[in-house]
This record gives C-alpha cells, structure tokens and sequence, in this order.
C-alpha cells in the first residue's frame, strides 16, 4: 500500500503530527516531497469520517493509533478488488489516496515533481 495525500499540506500534516510527537522536534531531519500522478478506475471513497461509521471505524478514535477497523477495511476494499481506498485524512481536511501496490493503478504511478520540505517554515505556518 502506498499513502498519499491529494493535497500537499494534507501529506505534510500526517509526517509532520508523527514527528510532533517526539520529546523534542528533530532539528537535522530532512524530507523530500513528492506531486505524484496515477490513475484509478476502481477506487472505494469515503466522503468525510462519519460516512466510515458504518463500516465499523470508531469515528471518535479515527485520529487515534488503533489501525485494527482500518486495516480490516483496507483488506475487505482489497479482496473486492479495489485498487485503492479514498479517505479523509484524520490529521487535515484533506483526503488521502490509497493505493494498492499489486493493482493496476501501481503501475500508472509518475513522479512529476519533488520539493525538499522546510519544516521550520511548515511549523511556524501551521503553529506548532
């Protein structure tokens, strides 16, 4: 599976949250980003958090690290033969595609462009 964002402050938030969560903010990491390009023809998409109620997900721990429901999901949309899952973001209000790395659409992935992250700059934008 390859996680993405189809929004570039929605990629930065979900790394950028993980790293927030160190004692201290690491001050010689350093990240590239990627604009990448695909095309999907069978892709499962969910509107916003509460539409995933009814699929089991915990809307009130959709944020949290218990994957269990989502990965159960993920696994259900893959054995029906989806070649990925749209889904909205838990840490921005974006989506975020993903996508089956044994499905079609893997093979249709292009890099068109890639940008070293400032997130000196990421963090003083998004005040953390």
């Amino acid at each position: 599976m390859l996680y993405t964002s189809l929004e570039r402050d929605g990629a930065l938030a979900e790394i950028g949250f993980r790293l927030g969560l160190e004692p201290v903010w690491p001050s010689r990491i350093s990240h590239q980003i990627h604009a990448i390009g695909t095309q999907t023809e069978r892709t499962l998409h969910f509107a916003d958090v509460p539409a995933l109620a009814a699929f089991g997900i915990d809307t009130d721990r959709y944020s949290s690290f218990d994957y269990n429901a989502c990965q159960a999901l993920a696994a259900a949309a893959h054995f029906m033969e989806f070649d990925g899952l749209l889904v909205p973001s838990a840490r921005h209000r974006s989506q975020n595609l993903v996508v089956f790395m044994d499905r079609d659409a893997a093979t249709s992935l292009e890099v068109r462009s890639t940008e070293d992250v400032n997130w000196a700059a990421w963090r003083r934008a998004s005040k953390r």
